[in-house]
């Protein structure tokens, strides 16, 4: 007979040591130095209170399981009910709502709309990255709604009238939520090779028939959709019901909380949006404010990363010291968090450019860092991860989530070559955009040199492009040269000396182009980690 081990005899078997004791619940907020400065820089002190509880909130243990819930229990889409009725309906988990909620009743989806004043744009990126850190998939159609307001007051103000009311109540039973579907499985972001056309009705509205290869968000309450108009392709706003017919939920690499789908209209109802024929005009205003949320998005992965990151390193041992004492991996942390810091300053920088008067630089700065900092996202998140070794492999470090979501940003709204190309575009058809650009990165002239040295050469190389085939050939290139001046730029002005030294030590010059952890030697990188994690 076998002999029940005592398993009292060795309690060391199940003694836990020397592993980092859970990062939350901390304040979201309050342990980001940088975006602190970054909000109070731009006109936002006067939202500290609400950025606050936000970050409370973010930081939560409750916030943490309903994400964990939202991610486990994936969306389920019932285009049937039991006797065979189309409903296009889909299940959530409750979690979703949760967090949802928790958006709306702090008014992440439309601050800037309810109340706007110097800041507003600023102070809400801030809510909605510390959001992102929590569940990207839930910030999805709470970025289309945030965005839609401008473009219908642009484009439609007798159909703004008529929605911003129920788009921007903070009642979650009662708000209104949009939506967008604009990509076909022909043409991708090449939407002017849509096929979905649109039939005047001979009532002001128009027939929709054709299908939608990405429709985010099935539940939403209305989406802008392109479509062929007699007189071209041209933008609807089309309220969800019968005759818009969902086929399937895609399977994705990450965000696995958020059902895109796929869907067909059979001759649902549309109101055009603008003019016949101008709908990429119509839609531009919503695309680039959901491209400044796919900026924010990335910006606030990284910092998800850096405190994951630096937490567990302040508190695990290896070879005799922690962690973070390690010059090595203080080397890899202090890459991560200038990563970070730098992608946050130059976010809300240009957040800021939203609530200002600025339309050259925001245009540019907004298709130049969205695709810098999300093309920065997903090697920061790999890295990070690594950080916390194996742990930070399992699924309950949270960490595997982090990387699975971040390449999203860089795809969504267009993917690296679209965003690049969109740059040089831009140059050529809003030739007061890249001066105007540059006219900020100089605010920094004579306080670095290897800025003004990185600077002088970037203007070079654009004044010696020769052809448009070369100049889309060195697109990507060209647009990292302007992204890292600007960010260059930010922390060279307002950032530690520590910080800003170690950016353009890493990023410009010789330094560039490395994995994380090659910061050259002579850089404090203890200080740039103790300033990483306030908490």
């Amino acid at each position: 007979m076998a002999t029940v081990p005592d398993t009292t005899a060795h309690p060391e078997i199940r003694e836990v040591a020397n592993q980092a004791p859970p990062l939350s619940p901390y304040n979201v907020y309050d342990a980001d130095l940088a975006l602190q400065e970054a909000i109070a820089r731009h006109g936002g002190a006067w939202g500290e209170d609400r950025l606050r509880d936000a970050g409370a909130y973010t930081g939560s243990l409750e916030a943490i399981e309903h994400s964990r819930r939202a991610e486990s229990n994936d969306p389920k889409l019932v285009p049937y009910d039991r006797y065979g009725n189309r409903i296009d309906t889909v299940e959530l988990d409750p979690s979703w709502h949760v967090l949802m909620r928790a958006n709306v009743e702090r008014g992440t989806h439309a601050l800037p709309w309810r109340e706007p004043r110097e800041g507003a744009q600023v102070v809400r990126a801030g809510m909605f990255g510390m959001f992102n850190q929590v569940n990207g998939g839930v910030q999805c159609p709470i970025s289309m709604t945030h965005a839609v307001i401008p473009a219908l007051r642009a484009a439609a103000p007798e159909l703004a009238a008529e929605w911003e009311p129920q788009l921007t109540r903070l009642d979650y039973d009662e708000v209104k939520i949009a939506g967008m579907a604009m990509t076909e499985r022909q043409g991708g972001s090449d939407v002017r090779a849509n096929i979905t056309r649109a039939e005047p009705n001979g009532d002001g509205t128009y027939a929709i028939w054709g299908h939608k290869w990405f429709c985010s968000y099935p539940p939403c309450d209305f989406f802008l959709v392109l479509a062929q108009a007699p007189e071209g392709l041209s933008c609807f706003l089309v309220e969800r019901g019968p005759g818009m017919e969902f086929q399937r939920l895609k399977d994705k690499l990450g965000t696995k909380s958020l059902p895109s789908s796929e869907v067909e209209f059979h001759g649902i109802s549309g109101r055009l949006v603008g003019e016949e024929g101008r709908g990429v005009n119509a839609i531009i205003t919503m695309v680039n404010h959901t491209r400044l949320d796919c900026l924010i998005g990335s910006a606030s992965s990284m910092r998800f990363g850096v405190a994951q990151a630096v937490h567990h390193a302040r508190h695990r041992s290896a070879f005799g010291a922690l962690l973070s004492d390690q010059p090595l991996m203080r080397n890899v942390l202090a890459d991560l968090a200038i990563e970070s810091e730098a992608a946050t300053a130059s976010a809300i920088r240009v957040a800021a450019a939203y609530d200002a008067d600025e339309p050259a630089f925001r245009r540019f700065a907004t298709a130049v860092m969205k695709y810098w900092v999300c093309k920065r996202a997903a090697a920061h998140a790999a890295e990070s991860l690594e950080c916390l070794g194996g742990n930070g492999y399992a699924e309950d470090s949270l960490m595997p989530q982090l990387y699975r979501d971040s390449p999203l940003a860089g795809i969504w709204e267009g993917s690296g070559n679209v965003a690049a190309l969109d740059v040089l575009r831009a140059m050529g058809k809003e030739p007061e955009g890249l001066p105007a650009f540059l006219a900020e990165v100089e605010l920094a002239a004579g306080a670095n040199d290897r800025l003004d040295a990185h600077v002088a050469d970037t203007k070079a190389r654009l004044a010696s492009l020769a052809d448009v085939e070369t100049a889309q050939l060195e697109a990507r290139r060209i647009v990292e040269d302007l992204a890292v001046a600007l960010q260059a730029s930010l922390l060279v002005r307002h950032a530690p000396a520590a910080v800003a030294d170690a950016f353009c030590a890493g990023r410009l010059g010789e330094g560039r182009g490395r994995v994380y952890g090659t910061l050259p030697a002579g850089l404090d990188t203890k200080a740039i980690v103790d300033r990483a994690l306030a908490a």
